[in-house]
């Protein structure tokens, strides 16, 4: 590592102070801020700044201007053939909503009485249906038990090439007429009016009455907090309002699991969430939880403590006596805690079944004789409907070599990443050009080499020889996001149960899976398909609840394929370190990795607007628009907010006439809370604001600017995750010391393919934080829950 020579300039000292990362607190467990992994949740970020989940990447901490800023994440997402094409977003939410309503159904099958013959599936059930169909006469003996012709199978070749609409970023809106009844009711109560849409979205029809009726509610907005809903309830219910109401109670429960939800959680233990509930003011936390239980806002479990490893001795009599064994009790929304019993059940079924018998033994045997870890892949794949796989970028060439050697037997492979700029740097990879490989080893696509286009260059089929379905050859594996695959807007599409028609699939970056998603993965697989979650442990999780890809690896309840191939150059070497804990110095003699220390932000500030305006581009030879700025929060004098005013003014200034943005402006466009897609500003008109993403061209209206676009020069490493671009310059002022984590070093300092600038100002922190500081701990149920569905000897 070096300091760089280039940037000898200095700034006058600026020194702005630390600003605190602000959260409520659950008896140890941090349910609103995760400094290691997260967002802001709740500060005074708009919902493309808080898109990453957790609470503390913003080190601001207002809770005054958060109510009128919350997120707004419902729609209502249909489509027919003659309607236009739905937009990702609006795709992305009905999937969900799916997902949702298929939990809700069996959890009302669960609880209902199972009429004869309802479990059957298959044929068996096609034979039961018959036999009642003859019963009934309805059908004629002779007919009901002719064995249909098979379905023809999906042709991997596309008809005809579809060229990319714009379509509107907006998955619908309700009704104006509930909107402002909604507002005047807010009016009534001192609450902004601007919440009237969120508040209508959320609550639904009628939401106006509810309101009324329970001035609680107020807090399902995103960005509300408890004080300021008492305040509200205050000026409605007048006299009627007091702190031990169990509306308040229940209202408050259910927002601090939301807050657990937003650091990770998918459920909180019973004691930290009582603490939590005294400390906002509740008087009777347990009549409060017991309340929210019975009307079933909130769910509660019971799971078995392990058994100690070594044996407890016992007297004689106490070995008489039943020992019961130790639980755990959690509580959690019922949404987070029903996908992970889902998920769960999927896992197991893949687990123990046995794959589909595509391609011959004698193929499998053939391809899985490949060197390394790749034939070790290969050969788990076969025998397995379940595989992990853990490496760095360049153990990305291992899956792509399973992929093709399975299109090559003739099966339906495909691989999902999590964002458009992964799958297209995959798809590259799938095709084999090996075209842009610069310092990291094998497999870096064209995007990455100087000159060529930028990560959040718009695809376009007609050109780059992808195919309707998603980018990779027509006739072989191909690739798309994981988001387009289980909305339907890209990918392989369904077949007649509603399956994915698929029957291999390689999820890459599969730490970025939360527990909802994971879920409707599962459920959306065909029996006999193989299944391989690949992807970096060392990254940040998913922005959504859950550690999927972290619990099912503790569990080992499956194979585990661990990739030998090392991240090649200065950077590969760095990043390698960090992720065992050690923050070692590397030779860079092309100037790889370069330190430039500061003293406080307004330093950090001028020299990275230095170093990505002028000496990146003139020594590395990188230039701006291929260059990444990451920092650890949206706030603080050094956040993202004051990066991208500093770096607008410099690379793009204007005035900001098309609600704060100018054409050829970077952003970052949160299509839903959690995903980012990098993208630039075209123009704006009465439709919206007109990006070019790199997923394709987006319309964001203009009512839902503020809430999902932001300038992308500047992101952070939740925002980044998933991609990688040519230069990163990775900003570490002094008052982001105390969110600085070791996953959070791996994730801004891998997304760097050429070079990585580190603009330093944490003194001691940044070596502690790698030594010292793993991720934040997440209170999950799926190890629970796979434990006794994995088989025994796993």
């Amino acid at each position: 590592m070096s300091t760089d020579p280039e940037t000898t300039e200095t700034s006058p000292s600026e020194d702005t102070g630390t600003d605190a990362a602000g959260g409520a607190e659950v008896a140890g467990t941090d349910v609103t801020s995760d400094a290691g992994e997260g967002a802001d949740g709740t500060g005074e970020g708009t919902a493309a700044e808080g898109a990453e989940g957790a609470a503390a990447e913003d080190t601001e901490s207002t809770g005054e201007d958060a109510a009128a800023e919350g997120a707004d994440g419902t729609g209502d997402a249909k489509a027919d053939a003659a309607a236009p094409e739905l937009s990702e977003a609006a795709a992305e939410l009905l999937a969900q909503r799916l997902e949702r309503e298929r939990i809700e159904r069996r959890k009302a099958e669960k609880a209902g009485p199972i009429a004869a013959g309802t479990k059957l599936s298959g044929t068996a059930a096609d034979l039961l249906a018959a036999v009642r169909a003859v019963e009934s006469g309805e059908k004629p003996v002779t007919t009901p038990f002719a064995k249909p012709d098979p379905a023809p199978r999906r042709s991997a070749t596309p008809e005809a090439v579809r060229r990319p609409q714009p379509v509107a970023a907006d998955p619908g809106a309700p009704a104006t007429e509930t909107v402002e009844s909604v507002r005047r009711v807010l009016a009534e109560g001192g609450a902004p009016e601007t919440l009237a849409a969120q508040v209508a979205a959320a609550l639904g029809e009628g939401a106006d009455d509810q309101l009324r009726e329970d001035p609680w509610q107020l807090l399902r907005v995103p960005g509300v907090r408890p004080e300021q809903a008492d305040g509200f309830a205050r000026a409605l219910l007048g006299d009627e309002c007091a702190p031990d109401d169990e509306r308040r109670g229940r209202a408050v429960t259910t927002w601090l699991l939301e807050q657990a939800a937003l650091a990770g959680h998918t459920a909180l233990e019973a004691s930290a969430l009582t603490a939590a509930l005294a400390k906002q003011g509740v008087p009777d936390p347990d009549a409060a939880t017991q309340s929210a239980i019975a009307e079933g806002e909130v769910l509660v479990f019971q799971d078995a403590l392990d058994e100690p490893a070594v044996p407890v001795q016992r007297t004689d009599e106490e070995t008489e006596e039943v020992q019961e064994r130790p639980v755990r009790v959690l509580i959690g929304l019922e949404r987070y805690t029903l996908a992970e019993e889902s998920l769960a059940d999927g896992l197991a079924k893949l687990i123990n079944s046995v794959p589909k018998e595509d391609g011959s033994a004698a193929d499998w045997e053939q391809a899985g004789a490949a060197k390394g870890s790749t034939g070790e892949l290969i050969r788990a794949v076969a025998g397995h409907g379940l595989v992990l796989h853990t490496g760095g970028e360049a153990s990305l060439e291992e899956p792509a070599a399973l992929l093709r050697a399975a299109a090559g037997f003739g099966l339906r492979a495909w691989a999902a990443a999590h964002s458009p700029v992964g799958r297209d740097r995959f798809a590259a990879l799938l095709a084999g050009s090996g075209a842009g490989s610069t310092s990291g080893g094998p497999g870096d696509p064209a995007s990455t080499a100087p000159g060529g286009p930028a990560p959040d260059a718009p695809r376009d089929p007609a050109t780059d020889g992808s195919t309707p379905d998603g980018p990779g050859s027509a006739d072989g594996p191909r690739a798309t996001t994981l988001a387009g695959l289980l909305s339907g807007a890209e990918g392989p599409g369904r077949d007649a149960d509603g399956a994915l028609d698929l029957d291999l699939l390689v999820v890459l970056d599969a730490p970025q899976l939360d527990v909802e998603t994971a879920a409707l993965l599962s459920e959306s697989l065909p029996d006999g398909a193989r299944l391989v979650l690949a992807g970096d442990p060392a990254v940040l999780w998913s922005a959504g609840p859950g550690r999927v890809f972290a619990d099912l690896l503790a569990s080992k309840a499956c194979p585990q394929v661990v990739s030998r191939r090392p991240d090649l150059g200065p950077v590969g070497e760095l990043v390698s370190g960090i992720g065992i804990g050690e923050l070692n110095q590397v030779e860079a003699p092309g100037k790889e990795v370069v330190i430039v220390p500061v003293r406080d932000a307004g330093e950090a500030v001028h020299r990275t607007v230095q170093l990505v305006a002028d000496s990146v581009p003139r020594v590395i030879g990188v230039p701006s628009e291929q260059t990444v700025v990451i920092t650890p929060g949206h706030g603080g004098a050094a956040g993202t907010r004051a990066l991208n005013v500093a770096l607008k003014e410099r690379l793009n200034p204007g005035p900001g006439r098309f609600g704060g943005f100018d054409p050829g402006d970077r952003i970052a466009y949160s299509p839903t809370p959690g995903r980012t897609i990098p993208g630039r500003v075209v123009n704006a008109d009465a439709e919206g604001l007109h990006l070019a993403c790199a997923g394709g061209p987006v319309v964001v209206p203009k009512e839902r600017v503020e809430q999902a676009v932001r300038h992308g020069w500047a992101l952070t490493a939740h925002q980044a995750v998933g991609t990688r671009w040519p230069a990163v310059v990775a900003v570490l002022p002094g008052d982001a010391a105390q969110a600085l984590s070791r996953p959070w070093v791996y994730t801004a300092f891998s997304r760097a393919d050429r070079h990585l600038s580190v603009v330093h100002g944490v003194d001691q922190a940044l070596p502690r934080a790698v030594a010292e500081v793993p991720a934040k701990p997440r209170t999950t149920r799926l190890p629970v829950l796979l434990r006794p569905q994995v088989p025994a000897e796993a």
